[in-house]
């Protein structure tokens, strides 16, 4: 079997697992990357790469020239996608072994947080100038601006999770309404929300029937749209949340690597500041492990500068300035 031809299959059994559809789009990019190297290598069209080819010496090869010029992460994601891959084809008989023990793997140091800088008002900045109609645009929504910015720091969801909602994402008897997510791997997770993002959601809702002129909405339409009233999309998403950035005075505070990410970050360290435990974090962003959750907890702001404070070096200073 040709190698495109069992990406394909490879990534249809990926979708009964309910895999998001940026995640299938993930994998099959570094899938095919990948193989044109390997074709190019080969010196034969994409098309005619066999699978049995795909010896330890020719992935490490076509691994070596993917490297070159990207991140750790991202030959680690790659690394990933092609060992389920190679480990599919071996299930389906199309290959003895997996090759991918023959080839390294980069060591990457552990992620750090990163929410948006400062003493934890950059959230409110935005939100408050945001909701002033900070952002300037052809055709201003700030009801729609306001809501990804509220979901997004109140819950932790991921882009795709936001993506992702529909109208009827959002149940529950008022006072006490929750938003159902779909995470990875198509994990589901309820989170609550207050009544202030209730009321964001129903103002956003009335202005979206109003401008659009519509009587009604249904239960499967997408929660967030764009000004076209299509789904939003990513890169609508992310345009969005620099603008708003932007246009709020705080781009300055968001760290390089992160956008839309950085308002999950911001949402996950401030509770642990305030004593979240990593169980609960956990449960609220939606992670498969305890420890990605302790990581925030133990990198809290306030947590580091009372441990720095307890140093006798700054009693001993305190006195010399006596």
């Amino acid at each position: 079997m040709r190698v495109p031809e069992a990406i394909q299959e490879f990534l249809a059994s990926l979708r009964t697992k309910k895999l998001s559809g940026h995640t299938v789009a993930g994998y099959e990019r570094d899938l095919r990357a990948v193989t044109e190297i390997v074709a190019r290598e080969a010196g034969v069209p994409v098309a005619d790469v066999e699978v049995r080819r795909l010896t330890g010496r020719v992935v490490r090869t076509a691994f070596a020239g993917f490297s070159g010029p990207r991140s750790a992460a991202s030959v680690n994601r790659a690394w990933s996608a092609w060992n389920q891959f190679l480990t599919f084809c071996v299930a389906e008989g199309l290959l003895e072994g997996n090759p991918m023990a023959a080839v390294p793997r980069p060591r990457q140091p552990a992620k750090a947080p990163k929410p948006l800088l400062g003493d934890g008002s950059a959230s409110a900045t935005l939100l408050e100038r945001i909701a002033e109609g900070a952002r300037r645009a052809r055709d201003p929504w700030v009801e729609r601006d306001l809501l990804v910015l509220a979901l997004a720091l109140v819950t932790g969801m991921r882009s795709a999770e936001l993506l992702g909602l529909t109208v009827g994402s959002i149940g529950g008897s008022p006072g006490d309404r929750r938003v159902q997510v779909v995470g990875k791997g198509g994990k589901t997770r309820s989170l609550p929300i207050e009544p202030p993002i209730e009321r964001l959601v129903e103002r956003y809702l009335d202005s979206r029937l109003s401008r659009f002129g519509l009587a009604s909405l249904p239960r499967s339409a997408a929660l967030l749209v764009d000004n076209g009233n299509e789904p939003l999309r990513r890169g609508g998403l992310q345009y969005l949340v620099r603008q708003c950035y932007r246009h709020a005075g705080v781009h300055d505070r968001v760290q390089r690597g992160t956008l839309v990410h950085a308002l999950r970050h911001e949402f996950a360290t401030r509770l642990a500041e305030r004593g979240a435990s990593a169980h609960e974090l956990m449960e609220l962003l939606g992670h498969s492990s305890i420890v990605t959750g302790q990581a925030y907890v133990a990198s809290t702001a306030r947590e580091v500068r009372q441990a720095a404070r307890a140093n006798p070096v700054y009693g001993v200073i305190d006195r010399l300035g006596d």
